[in-house]
């Protein structure tokens, strides 16, 4: 039996519990990140040993990644968002026990609680995003991506201001998490997606069995999505990591100035994210994939090989607005069958991933051998090949009147 048409008030409701799910998503993720150099003084270690810490974040997302598209099938959206930011935001608290004894193991625990909690609600919040957007009949993916960036903002100013006042991390980060979990369980009353997410096709099934929703890691139409939410993902976590230290050594930039720059990259990057979904609706996604590349690449070889300061600068805005729409475009294409929409965005949110993981230690030790701003054409490398792999990011063709919607092409 069909449910029951949601009314434009209940749409809207669900578009806004959305948004603060990115929201504090993205709080979650910056309150940890804020204190990350006080973390490492009240531990007492090396760099080395901080980075096997920080890592316990990325083991946990993988973990978190795998599975979401099992657990949602089994318990919906609403709850996974409610399972999965409720488990890891209270890994931050056990983090910050560790940190506060100086047991670097209980910290690196406590992060691969808060990463696998992360990387569950990201697939989480993706399908949900991905289902309003539907019922919304508009693309509005990009805003919602959008609002994480702008919950990093935020956890990064309260961050900063807990450090000035010398608030002890265990007291700020456990104060962010009973505040993000009541946010999270007012906002997931307003999902709706459980109840009318239904199959595009009639009598077309969501894939049941682990085996089943695997399948979707040996569709070729997935894998290129996610070849597209690779490169794209490559080109905002390369800037987020090296775009100030390559102004300095690359330019010749003192380090507050080339801050400002990488400041410069997230305002453009949020800028094309609040207003993606505006271009997305009048263009289309390959368009505006292909021109997103384009000016991520031109961005990235005014930087590699600009000859002035100021070329930089130009470049890291069309940088910045080339990244901005990638990953959340990918989120919509691996969504456009509501049957198999938890395992395609699960796999190409993991694929996406393997950037945020491989790239900073990929871009670092190719440093060191060519220098930073050569190092940086591997990202420029992985950009054209998201542009050339941005068909497959194609709407799904507009069903005639009485036929089911077709399916968008695998090629």
């Amino acid at each position: 039996m069909s449910s029951p048409a949601l009314t434009r008030s209940q749409i809207t409701a669900w578009r806004n519990a959305v948004l603060v799910t990115f929201a504090l998503s993205g709080l979650a993720v910056a309150t940890w990140m804020s204190r990350v150099p006080a973390v490492r003084d009240e531990l007492a270690v090396s760099t080395t040993t901080l980075g096997f810490v920080l890592f316990g974040i990325a083991v946990g997302s993988m973990v978190g990644l795998t599975i979401s598209s099992h657990v949602i099938a089994h318990v919906g959206t609403a709850r996974t968002v409610l399972l999965a930011l409720g488990i890891g935001v209270l890994g931050l608290p056990l983090a910050a026990v560790g940190s506060a004894v100086g047991s670097p193991l209980v910290a690196f625990l406590g992060l691969v609680v808060f990463g696998f909690g992360n990387g569950l609600c990201d697939v989480g919040m993706n399908v949900a995003g991905a289902s309003n957007e539907r019922a919304l009949g508009r693309t509005i993916m990009p805003l919602f991506h959008a609002l994480f960036s702008g919950g990093t903002v935020v956890g990064v100013g309260i961050g900063a201001l807990a450090e000035a006042w010398g608030v002890p991390i265990l007291v700020h980060v456990s104060v962010v998490t009973v505040a993000i979990l009541a946010a999270v369980i007012v906002a997931v009353r307003f999902y709706q997606d459980e109840e009318h997410d239904v199959p595009a096709s009639p009598g077309e099934e969501a894939p049941r069995g682990w085996r089943s929703r695997l399948s979707a890691w040996a569709e070729p139409r997935t894998l290129l999505i996610g070849l597209v939410v690779l490169g794209m993902a490559f080109a905002e976590g390369s800037a987020n990591d090296w775009l100030p230290l390559a102004m300095v050594d690359g330019h010749g930039l003192d380090n507050a100035t080339g801050a400002l720059v990488l400041a410069v990259f997230l305002t453009a990057m949020t800028t094309g994210r609040v207003l993606g979904g505006a271009v997305l609706d009048r263009f289309g996604r390959v368009p505006v994939l292909r021109v997103s590349a384009l000016l991520a690449a031109l961005g990235l070889g005014f930087i590699i090989f600009g000859s002035t300061p100021v070329l930089a600068v130009v470049g890291a805005v069309l940088w910045g607005l080339g990244a901005a729409l990638g990953f959340p475009v990918g989120m919509s294409a691996a969504a456009d069958d509501p049957a198999r929409a938890a395992a395609r965005v699960s796999a190409v949110a993991t694929i996406g991933y393997v950037a945020f993981l491989a790239g900073p230690p990929l871009i670092g030790f190719l440093a060191d051998q060519i220098g930073l701003l050569w190092a940086l054409t591997v990202v420029l490398a992985l950009v054209a090949l998201a542009g050339a792999a941005s068909s497959a990011a194609r709407e799904p063709r507009p069903a005639l009147r009485g036929e089911p919607e077709v399916p968008a092409s695998r090629g």
